[in-house]
């Protein structure tokens, strides 16, 4: 298996592999066991990013990655992201992105991961009631202190996004924003119409969340939805019924057979068309097992004909107008 490649994560000197290892199981579905498994694996095929959260599994899934980093793979060979926003202890300060929780939430990832420093800190949605400026000042303290070697969002929309990096971008010292985690996919392209344009401008690197369609476009759940499957279970059902639709099985179809045309798997097809769109550095795939984790490894090697990515874009288009797709109007058009 050829080993994966790597690129720089949005304007900065960072570098990860064009496929990023999610843990948002590990601790829970995924055991300790299998989770070693798949990072060796991972780090075998090339793969340095590995993509945890504070929230996830209650903490869990950090504290599974800290212990396997050093006892299973070096420290020094992953670039270890995490993320801090969501709700990790009561009452109102338990939450969200002023400074006392986000430092807080740094501090005890840390010690959760058996670690000095973040590689990649990210801010993991957008906090309404907070200002965006006490957010981003936390932002700056972490990465001053050394505690966080770089800065990131995820879930941000065009405009946030874009206010963010603008404002850590005007003054000199402040830490620039190199990335945005979001989910995109054939069945998710909703982020074509300003975080794509806003993230391009700015050299911010898109990191993508759920690049197969929350589990469907592997094909899955074109004949129903098996019992061992995440859509059978309550509480991942209402995260894949909306892309069981009728649109969404079109575009499974059409990955299917071109997937069959091409030799490949389903999955590494689906990978390999969002690893390629502008602005992307690295899909972050989920694996619950080392198989899952080596058919998306094997999209490595697939590169996708113009011919077949033309009509995967076709079928999957999101609908994109005014304001983001202005008409051809001209100058006398505009005076009227």
């Amino acid at each position: 298996m050829r080993r994966v490649k790597q690129r720089h994560l949005g304007r900065s000197g960072l570098i990860v592999s064009r496929l990023g290892l999610g843990t948002m199981t590990w601790g829970g579905d995924t055991s300790e066991d299998d989770a070693a498994a798949q990072l060796l694996s991972f780090r075998d095929a090339g793969g340095t990013l590995l993509d945890t959260a504070n929230t996830y599994v209650q903490g869990e899934s950090e504290r599974v990655v800290g212990r396997l980093l050093g006892d299973v793979v070096p420290r020094e060979d992953v670039v270890l992201a995490t993320k801090a926003y969501g709700v990790v202890g009561a009452g109102p300060m338990g939450r969200g992105t002023s400074r006392g929780h986000l430092l807080t939430a740094l501090d005890q990832s840390l010690k959760r991961l058996q670690t000095d420093w973040i590689d990649l800190w990210q801010i993991h949605a957008w906090d309404p009631v907070t200002p965006w400026e006490e957010m981003l000042a936390a932002v700056d303290t972490a990465v001053s202190s050394g505690r966080v070697r770089y800065a990131g969002v995820s879930n941000f929309s065009g405009w946030q996004q874009g206010a963010c990096a603008a404002w850590q971008r005007a003054v000199p010292g402040r830490a620039p924003l190199i990335a945005n985690q979001v989910e995109y996919s054939l069945l998710q392209r909703g982020i074509e119409r300003e975080v794509v344009p806003s993230a391009l401008d700015q050299g911010i690197g898109i990191l993508p969340w759920s690049p197969l369609g929350r589990g469907v476009l592997t094909g899955k759940y074109r004949n129903g939805v098996p019992g061992d499957s995440r859509g059978s279970s309550e509480r991942f059902k209402p995260f894949v019924e909306p892309y069981l639709d009728d649109s969404s099985r079109s575009v499974v179809d059409a990955v299917l057979t071109a997937a069959d045309g091409l030799g490949v798997s389903p999955v590494a097809l689906a990978l390999a068309w969002v690893r390629d769109r502008p602005g992307v550095v690295a899909p972050i795939v989920g694996a619950r097992t080392n198989a899952q984790l080596q058919a998306s490894l094997a999209a490595e090697h697939v590169v996708v004909p113009d011919v077949v990515r033309h009509a995967l874009d076709d079928v999957s288009a999101p609908h994109i107008g005014y304001p983001e797709a202005m008409p051809r109007w001209s100058s006398e058009d505009l005076e009227t």
